[in-house]
């Protein structure tokens, strides 16, 4: 959870695409999941005795995690920030595409996007994480480095700001 810009309220930054995302994961939860959990506890219910009942207890593990991440998303979304895009603005901020060569590799494409959409199998890094917080505010042809926790330095060269 990252400080909003006022400073008081805890906020989500998230992009339109991650808060989408978000709406259809609630969305299929409310209305598949949960009839499928139910469906499952009235089969297990109808078994008998719930004692011991290993049906009924995985169904009863399963509805509280259902409503357990219905929670965490309903909260995520009443307290979500909108990442805006500023297409004026050549710096590196949340919301943008980067293409960076790290320690003189191969570039590579990431999205800078705030931590409940970071992903990096799918090149979507947090501006939390040590390369987006190493990158944010620079721009374009700018090379910065940081110090990872083993004292490792990486040298990141910013080739492209979208």
């Amino acid at each position: 959870m990252e400080k909003s810009k006022n400073g008081n309220k805890q906020t989500y930054q998230l992009t339109q695409t991650g808060i989408d995302k978000l709406k259809e994961e609630l969305d299929f939860l409310k209305n598949t999941e949960r009839d499928r959990n139910l469906e499952a506890l009235k089969e297990a219910r109808a078994q008998g005795d719930l004692s011991e009942n290993a049906d009924y207890e995985a169904a009863r593990d399963e509805q509280a995690r259902i409503e357990g991440r219905i929670k965490e998303i309903e909260n995520i979304l009443k307290h979500a920030e909108l990442i805006r895009e500023d297409k004026r603005n050549n710096k590196v901020t949340i919301g943008k595409t980067v293409r960076l060569s790290v320690n003189g590799k191969d570039p590579v494409e990431y999205s800078i996007v705030g931590s409940i959409e970071a992903d990096p199998f799918n090149f979507k890094i947090s501006n939390e994480s040590p390369v987006g917080k190493a990158v944010i505010g620079h721009k374009k042809g700018d090379k910065v480095s940081y110090k990872t926790e083993s004292r490792k330095e990486i040298n990141i060269e910013i080739l492209d700001v979208k």
